[in-house]
């Protein structure tokens, strides 16, 4: 004998579910019928959900979205260094190169004693050439970070070969001297000798102590920036 499936009338069933939401109270949740207890409990399910992901995970997924953006540079910066760690030997090689380049050419720089030496040097290198100087003042020291520049103002008479070796002369010292602004001036009349002015810049290093004001110094003007 066959059986039947029972009929299920939907639209008394969901008038039946839609009447247990009618007429809640809210003060007594604990009396409310089986479905809206339920929507109660997910609907505070979901907010709990939405909530943590705002307060906690959303923070999280920035924290990982900024670390993954820094990831490319992390990979350079690797590449950097292990390039670096290869080329190590090669690298302290060229450094060593670089400090002995850097002592022979502080050893060209007279000390404070020896500015004066190096004055009559330059001094003799012109009158061992028969010129005449006209002008022979030195200025104001400046002081650099390392290093301290004499410039010197010149101005000497002579032959136009003379004064020519005259400047090979003082570029050929055993001390660094550089000249600056050279003008040569003709002679005014005939037979007369050339004159030539020019800027001589000297160099000399700083003692430990000269250093230790000029780091002092700095500090106090980086300190006054702050």
């Amino acid at each position: 004998m066959a059986t039947s499936m029972p009929k299920i009338d939907l639209n008394a069933w969901f008038a039946e579910f839609s009447a247990q939401f009618q007429g809640l109270n809210p003060k007594e949740p604990g009396q409310w019928p089986l479905a809206p207890k339920i929507a109660a409990g997910l609907a505070v399910m979901l907010g709990v959900v939405v909530a943590g992901y705002f307060l906690v995970l959303s923070d999280v997924q920035d924290g990982l979205d900024a670390e993954r953006n820094r990831e490319p540079q992390l990979r350079q910066d690797y590449k950097n260094k292990l390039a670096q760690a290869v080329n190590l030997p090669e690298l302290r090689k060229q450094k060593s190169q670089v400090e002995e380049y850097v002592t022979q050419l502080e050893k060209q720089l007279p000390g404070k004693a020896e500015i004066d030496s190096l004055l009559s040097d330059i001094s003799s290198a012109g009158v061992g050439r028969g010129l005449q100087f006209e002008l022979f003042r030195p200025g104001q020291v400046l002081v650099k970070d390392y290093y301290a520049e004499l410039p010197i103002s010149l101005k000497v008479s002579g032959r136009y070969h003379d004064i020519g070796a005259f400047a090979a002369d003082v570029a050929n010292l055993s001390r660094i001297v550089t000249l600056h602004n050279l003008v040569v001036v003709a002679p005014s009349a005939p037979n007369s000798p050339l004159s030539m002015e020019a800027t001589a810049r000297t160099y000399r290093y700083l003692d430990a102590t000269e250093v230790a004001e000029q780091r002092k110094a700095a500090n106090k003007a980086a300190g006054a920036k702050k």
